[in-house]
């Protein structure tokens, strides 16, 4: 029996985040291959945005900010916008119980879009700080080629946001 059977997803929370829209001077988007996890398909599907949990007591936008320099050290950014309510996704059956370490049945998210002014050279995705590299490589891509290379379930959300945030995505804007 595997562990989703066991596992209701209505009985588990939302697991509370935040995601980065991170916009560079020619308006492309940035994206992370995420390192192998729970991901049946290896091989496509595997790139996001930066996102991640909010700590006790930390707003989403501290959240935000500390996320993007914690997965790919970029700190030099301008808060464009936020989408002022919480977007959330579920995990497919299969992965609810494994995924998000079992606790949580998706996500429930704010998200926020920035404006990179540093230099490539600025961002790095390996392990620091004794924490685990989140990506294995990154790149620009133009915001319309986004939904395609995120995993399925998760692309309503991305959808969304490129929805909210796709007028921010023209160069000098």
């Amino acid at each position: 029996m595997s562990i989703s059977a066991v596992v209701e997803p209505s009985a588990l929370p939302y697991r509370p985040c935040v995601g980065v829209m991170l916009l560079n001077g020619d308006g492309k988007v940035w994206l992370g291959r995420r390192l192998p996890k729970w991901v049946g398909d290896k091989s496509a599907h595997i790139w996001q945005m930066p996102q991640g949990g909010i700590n006790k007591g930390e707003s989403p936008r501290d959240a935000a900010l500390r996320e993007l320099e914690e997965e790919t050290s970029v700190t030099d950014v301008e808060v464009l916008q936020e989408i002022p309510h919480w977007l959330t996704y579920d995990l497919p059956d299969e992965l609810v119980g494994i995924a998000l370490k079992g606790r949580y049945r998706g996500q429930r998210q704010r998200w926020f879009a920035m404006r990179f002014h540093g230099s490539d050279q600025d961002i790095g995705i390996g392990a620091r700080g004794g924490r685990k590299a989140e990506f294995d490589a990154w790149r620009w891509s133009p915001i319309e080629d986004v939904p395609r290379l995120i995993v399925p379930f998760k692309r309503p959300i991305y959808e969304t946001v490129i929805r909210e945030f796709g007028h921010l995505a023209r160069a000098g804007s």
